[in-house]
């Protein structure tokens, strides 16, 4: 591995890079705890409307730069704009989260738009991202996203979030075909939309599979794996220099191999696992990214302090980037966000 160069430093931690300080943003960084962005968001009227205007999306996905000094940026969108774009109806509801039709059979799969048509729906988000690369500061690495054909699934079959989702699983096992067949048409869908993302400017894409971790043993490999190294496989096809990241959250012992298996740059990791046993398993294949748990954002402390100290020195000895182990949520405090980052920059590793 490499030491020392110059250039973004996500992207020489992608590369391979031992830094002498992980470079950090924070998944969900832009969003619900900052008061910034809760103001952008009343002028957008909801959240779809703010995801689709591409000026305001822009806007929230500053914003946390602007306030912390984030290494990378993250577009503003989310997971479930695919289906939409599939023509799957997509709607939210005020404190309860997102809810589609549903799809349950091949005839449903079957009715979804072509691949050609999805970029109708999904121009706004490639303008955002256009808009982005030119207001960005110049250290600063954006990342685009899509979720992963798995978690996007099990959206689209339940036509809701699920504790353990249960309706992709009975679909999986009662109509394999359909089944198959949907998550087919969601891999071709994710590698149209990432590669797009990265046509418009996004310099590092990431694949967010949050439900990876109720899929075990064959279906893991299956279903998580396989269509990560597609899409990985896919992309680095049509942009060679494009590194990607994957997240199979919850993944467990499925996180061992993941880098060769997937062909991705980096694994990012939950904090279901402890750091000293990813270093040891995990990051000796390569960049990891990760794992505070989030709800340090919350009681924030010594103890997050101590926690993000140890992550910071348990990844000392190969290329880290620094991140939660999920998403920042809605009650977190800012003054935590900055008191982690103050503490990644001050640690010796």
């Amino acid at each position: 591995m490499k030491d020392g160069g110059t250039g973004k430093t996500i992207l020489r931690a992608l590369a391979g890079e031992v830094l002498p300080t992980p470079p950090i943003w924070m998944m969900r960084q832009a969003g619900r705890y900052l008061p910034e962005y809760k103001a952008t968001r009343a002028q957008a009227g909801d959240f779809l409307s703010l995801c689709y205007n591409p000026a305001l999306a822009a806007e929230v996905t500053l914003q946390p730069i602007r306030r912390y000094g984030f290494d990378a940026a993250i577009l503003f969108a989310d997971i479930l704009l695919v289906p939409q774009a599939l023509g799957a109806d997509l709607w939210f509801v005020t404190g309860e989260g997102p809810r589609l039709s549903t799809i349950t059979d091949q005839a449903g799969v079957d009715a979804l738009k072509p691949l050609d048509d999805i970029h109708e729906t999904l121009n706004p988000i490639y303008e955002t991202v256009r808009i982005l690369r030119r207001e960005l500061p110049e250290e600063t690495t954006l990342i685009g996203f899509a979720g992963a054909p798995w978690t996007v699934a099990t959206y689209m079959i339940a036509g809701r979030g699920t504790p353990d989702q249960g309706p992709a699983h009975a679909l999986m096992q009662g109509n394999v075909a359909a089944f198959e067949a949907l998550l087919a048409r969601i891999t071709a869908a994710t590698i149209e939309y990432l590669s797009a993302q990265i046509e418009a400017g996004a310099e590092v894409v990431k694949i967010f599979d949050s439900w990876a971790g109720s899929l075990k043993g064959p279906a893991f490999q299956k279903y998580a794996v396989a269509p990560c190294a597609e899409i990985t496989a896919a992309l680095k096809a049509r942009h060679p220099h494009i590194p990607v990241i994957g997240f199979p959250r919850e993944a467990g012992d499925g996180y061992i191999g993941f880098h060769k298996a997937t062909g991705v740059d980096c694994v990012a990791l939950d904090n279901s696992v402890s750091p000293e046993w990813a270093a040891a398993n995990v990051q000796t294949a390569g960049c990891v990214q990760g794992n505070l748990a989030s709800s340090h954002m919350v009681t924030g402390g010594q103890a997050l302090v101590d926690e993000t100290r140890a992550i910071v020195q348990a990844f000392s000895k190969g290329p880290h980037i620094f991140n939660l182990g999920h998403g920042i949520t809605p009650d977190a405090d800012p003054d935590n966000v900055a008191l982690m980052i103050e503490t990644v920059r001050s640690t010796k590793s």
